[in-house]
């Protein structure tokens, strides 16, 4: 076993989770959908979705933190926040948790790949609707163009997941 498990922690006993603990989960998703208002200038809209990458790294870190139905509100303020169409992140994001709902009952066990692999289908997925719903709307943008966000949004989930991680560990008070 190791040392630091068998040290006695002060306080660890009784403590529970953090004030606001339920809300964490929610509010860091705003927080990530509010890092596309950042004043970078740029020719076209190369960044990732912070906001959607959150929600993720959330789903597959815990599924217990909120109702899968709060992924339609969060997709409310990201349309709001990042200018998209609304209706996109309403109709997107409870489908990502829906096809999350269904790899976790299919799934024995999943480790750090496998979480990822899921991540970066879900973000070509996302890119490829929105990709289309653009078409649709009249912008011929060939996907070539979409290809940098994709890249920048799969080297960004680690990260993101770390992040979401850290913000789990601080809720519940470890």
């Amino acid at each position: 076993m190791v040392r630091s498990a068998l040290q006695q922690r002060s306080g660890a006993i009784g403590q529970g989770p953090r004030r606001g603990a339920l809300l964490a989960p929610a509010v860091s998703v705003v927080v990530g959908s509010f890092v596309s208002v950042l004043p970078i200038v740029s020719s076209a809209g190369w960044g990732p979705d912070f906001g959607f990458l959150m929600l993720i790294a959330w789903r597959l870190l815990r599924a217990d933190p909120w109702p899968a139905w709060w992924a339609a509100p969060l997709g409310f303020v990201n349309d709001l926040v990042t200018g998209s169409p609304i209706g996109q992140s309403i109709t997107l994001w409870p489908l990502a948790m829906l096809l999350l709902d269904l790899a976790d009952g299919r799934t024995l066990w999943r480790d750090y790949w496998i979480e990822w692999l899921i991540a970066v289908l879900l973000i070509l997925g996302e890119i490829w609707l929105i990709w289309r719903v653009a078409a649709w709307g009249g912008a011929h943008v060939p996907f070539s163009a979409m290809l940098p966000t994709a890249l920048l949004s799969m080297v960004a989930f680690p990260l993101v997941a770390g992040i979401a991680s850290h913000i789990d560990r601080w809720r519940l008070g470890r």
